[in-house]
């Protein structure tokens, strides 16, 4: 997901690698996200509006629940994204999922919808209260709202004991938010939901743990994507020394250390419009 404020541009970019990314990402989180949506009271025949569709695995996971008798249409603004989801959508067999080339803030279609969902996207806004107001628009009284979004706060204090990988998660959190990103957008989902004229959320929040090679990649995959965001805010990667070698190091930190090192954390948030 991108927006069209210059000053809260993705900063993740849209390239092939950052897509490769958000794919792997995708599948760890799937369970989670999965579990989040049914509890919510997303299911078969719903139509549903999905924000910040990347490409497209948010999008294709709702559909699932919804079957081939709902609907899910999914807003991005990036055109190359779209095209990628399209692609993977049709790839997945797929019918029941359209994307709207759009910025999530100018968000328009064809509703009322049954739900609005969204992962990883309110954080990257200017102003995630408007552009939840302008959602709910969108949807039917009754209709669900659900987002799942990021706490730091958490993540860094249980990386505390991994020191290379707290250095990584430490050098994410400051790039991402002097691009403008909030990190602990999650827990203020309590309050956003409420200014926007919703009932106070029911929240829970997972945080998945790992220490294999699969796991440990996310670090250097994230901080890939960030690169070029590094180098604009001023910031360096030298804490974290040899670059090519920093897999390698934060598989045996976590190997040796006999314990699991944490992702960021999920904070789901869902409500019911009046």
């Amino acid at each position: 997901m991108s927006t069209n404020n210059p000053s809260s541009s993705y900063a993740l970019g849209n390239t092939n690698t950052e897509h490769e990314r958000l794919i792997w990402q995708a599948a760890l989180l799937a369970p989670y996200t999965e579990r989040f949506f049914r509890e919510a009271g997303i299911g078969p025949g719903q139509r549903i509006l999905e924000l910040g569709s990347g490409v497209g695995d948010v999008a294709m996971l709702t559909a699932r629940l919804v079957g081939p008798s709902g609907m899910v249409v999914g807003i991005e603004r990036d055109g190359s994204s779209i095209a990628r989801a399209t692609a993977r959508v049709a790839e997945a067999g797929l019918r029941n999922v359209t994307f709207i080339q759009s910025d999530v803030s100018e968000a328009a279609s064809n509703g009322p919808f049954d739900g609005a969902v969204g992962r990883f996207i309110l954080e990257f806004v200017p102003d995630p209260l408007a552009v939840l107001r302008r959602v709910l628009r969108l949807v039917r009284p009754g209709g669900i709202v659900a987002f799942q979004e990021p706490s730091y706060t958490p993540f860094l204090s249980l990386s505390t004991n991994s020191p290379l990988w707290f250095a990584g998660v430490s050098l994410i959190q400051e790039t991402l938010q002097r691009a403008g990103a909030n990190t602990d957008i999650g827990l203020a989902l309590h309050r956003i939901f409420q200014d926007a004229g919703l009932h106070a959320p029911t929240m829970r929040m997972d945080i998945p743990l790992g220490a294999d090679p699969n796991f440990t990649r996310w670090i250097c995959d994230l901080l890939c994507s960030l690169r070029p965001q590094i180098q604009k805010q001023n910031l360096s990667l030298e804490s974290l020394g040899d670059f090519d070698t920093l897999p390698e190091r934060l598989r045996s930190e976590a190997a040796t250390s006999g314990t699991v090192v944490p992702f960021v954390a999920l904070v789901a948030a869902w409500s019911h419009r009046t």
